[in-house]
């Protein structure tokens, strides 16, 4: 989220300057990106504006993605004013708008209907603003709407009047198999499917919910009627649809990531002053809100000694209270406990442990000393940690090697919101991911040093009737899957008991000495391999380690496993060794021609021997 300082401080007068902000910023509220200097229209000094690019992470979107909740957290860590500017409420008349909602989906929506409007160029204050944090200006009425939503952080959307069929709005889900045209993307339609949410007039769409506006529906130069819609939605079904049709908007991203519907009636008030101050002919029509289940205030409660035992720190009373103070929380105080009533706004602040990290990161976590905590006393084993153990313990001594799979699948009985939109299945069974893992695990055989893949996996499946813990293994002919209960019952594992057992030691010791080394783990190569095969006619009773040295020796550092010798026969006195050499380099892909040159001072050696390369 780009913040511009200069729009900090229509809202914060006595704002500190540019690199105090940063610091405090960068300390006690998030990471900072990156800071841009711009400059001044009539110079080419960077002192017209200062950009923070702010590094905003999901807990705090919804209230930090806006120059308004960035300025009151500055305002709350400071202790210094903050002030909303002051709107004129516009005088309105009787209006025929009607609003529907049938959908869950949509909390709360306020229209209103806005006539004899003059779409221009919009003032240079206001280009300026949006053009500081990366906004080109459109013009007055679609630059308003960014205002007020880059400014609070609740988006708008401006409907032309005249494209709506009736003066009414439906929200409601949509017919799957429609197609809808965009405004303004580089997709022109989409398919909607019927979980999207719509807009619509109850004769045709006007808008995807909470990501984008159809291309009809949009404000040109001679229009002179809109429609306001200042809404909230459910963040699941926005991100949804916004993810499931490739589409992104500055609008989605903030409902994805939630918004009090409080929001929308303070976002009605700015745009509609706004509108007023850019069009003073404008006439406006009353304010109509369908909010049928409002937002609650939540009281959180915690104790003074809590505060201290969660930081490891003791903080005085007053420092508390000057806290929640500039912060403006209400809040009620008896001896040492705290009654705290949670601003609309702070999704985030749930129970007693989210006010510890508030009044921990205001109070500065850089003033805690860092203790050891004490050792906590070994307790009674946990029967399913140690059928885990000992279920991996018995599939090692079997020959099989543990992977790891993926919990998302293309299809299962949960569906959620993942980032690869093919899969958005919990999965159902390991299997699945045991196949695909001892496909791509067959290709590398050579590079593994192994004939075959046997592999195995302990983890959790999620079905209709509860989640599990399965055990799963096999090879490419054959897996087996069970419980990981049915598993411990089975009669040759049943006595497998975890003390038995003891976990590879990651030292090793050295023949001949007391000492241990450590075993240090070498990365794979992201290079791809390449293998060559080599037969040769030896004396028979010749030794296989005599051409493994010879190998090991012209092989170089791209030999990168111990050659196996995967054939060998005997005739005529003449034993063949037919060994299988594998060529990777860790810092680039490697060509034909450079294997070929040490293949070839091989074969000189080997002839230098006398013996014969098949």
């Amino acid at each position: 989220m780009k913040i511009s300082y200069n729009w900090l401080k229509s809202y914060i007068p006595d704002i500190p300057n540019e690199d105090e902000i940063e610091h405090l910023l960068t300390f006690k509220l998030c990471e900072i990106e990156d800071v841009e200097k711009l400059p001044s229209p009539s110079s080419d000094k960077a002192s017209g504006d200062t950009v923070f690019n702010l590094k905003i992470l999901p807990d705090r979107a919804h209230d930090l993605l806006s120059h308004l909740g960035v300025a009151r957290e500055i305002s709350g860590m400071l202790g210094i004013d903050f002030k909303l500017p002051e709107y004129k409420i516009p005088e309105f008349k009787v209006t025929d708008l009607k609003i529907e909602i049938q959908t869950s989906n949509c909390r709360r929506y306020v229209g209103r209907v806005v006539r004899d409007i003059k779409v221009g160029p919009s003032p240079e204050w206001m280009v300026k603003y949006l053009n500081s944090i990366g906004q080109k200006s459109i013009n007055n009425i679609v630059d308003a709407t960014n205002m007020v939503m880059f400014g609070s952080g609740q988006p708008i959307h401006a409907f032309d009047l005249k494209q709506l069929a009736y003066e009414r709005i439906i929200v409601k889900e949509a017919q799957g198999g429609d197609l809808f045209q965009l405004i303004g993307s580089e997709k022109t339609s989409v398919l909607l499917k019927d979980t999207d949410m719509m807009i619509t007039d109850g004769s045709k769409n006007l808008a995807l919910a909470g990501v984008k506006g159809g291309l009809d529906s949009g404000i040109s130069l001679d229009t002179t009627n809109i429609l306001l819609e200042v809404a909230n939605f459910d963040p699941v079904s926005v991100r949804k649809t916004a993810r499931g049709l490739g589409i992104q908007t500055d609008a989605s991203k903030r409902y994805e990531n939630d918004l009090s519907p409080s929001l929308c009636g303070f976002a009605m008030d700015e745009i509609s002053a706004l509108i007023m101050e850019l069009c003073p002919g404008a006439s406006f029509e009353e304010i109509i809100d369908v909010y049928s289940n409002p937002q609650k205030e939540r009281i959180v409660s915690f104790e003074t000694s809590y505060v201290a035992k969660i930081l490891g720190l003791s903080i005085k009373e007053e420092e508390i209270e000057k806290i929640l103070k500039n912060y403006n929380y209400k809040f009620e105080k008896k001896n040492s406990s705290w009654k705290v009533t949670v601003p609309l706004m702070r999704l985030d602040l749930v129970g007693d442990y989210n006010f510890v990290e508030e009044i921990g990161r205001v109070y500065g976590y850089d003033k805690i000393t860092p203790l050891i905590p004490e050792l906590i006393s070994e307790g009674e084993d946990n029967g399913i940690w140690k059928k885990t153990i000992s279920a991996k313990q018995k599939l090692i001594q079997d020959g099989y090697r543990e992977v790891m799979t993926y919990v998302f699948r293309n299809n299962g009985d949960f569906e959620i919101l993942a980032a690869a939109s093919d899969k958005n299945f919990l999965r159902t069974n390991l299997t699945d991911g045991l196949k695909e893992s001892i496909s791509l695990n067959q290709k590398n055989l050579p590079l593994l040093g192994s004939d075959e893949v046997r592999v195995f996996e302990i983890g959790t499946v999620f079905k209709d009737d509860g989640e599990e813990i399965h055990v799963a293994y096999g090879d490419k002919k054959n897996i087996t899957e069970m419980t990981l209960n049915k598993f411990s019952s089975i009669p040759e594992n049943i006595n497998i008991l975890l003390s038995e057992y003891v976990l590879e030691e990651p030292l090793t010791q050295k023949e001949n000495t007391d000492k241990f080394v450590p075993q240090i783990f070498k990365p794979w190569s992201i290079y791809p391999f390449i293998t060559r095969d080599i037969a040769v006619w030896v004396p028979e009773g010749t030794s296989p380690q005599t051409l493994i040295d010879i190998y090991n020796s012209f092989g170089t550092e791209l030999l990168v496993t111990e050659p196996k010798i995967f054939d060998s026969f005997t005739k005529e006195n003449r034993t063949s060794l037919a060994f299988r050499l594998v060529f990777q380099s860790y810092d680039r892909t490697l060509t034909d021609d450079e294997i070929n040159v040490i293949m070839s001072q091989i074969n000189t050696k080997i002839a230098s021997l006398g013996w014969e390369v098949r």
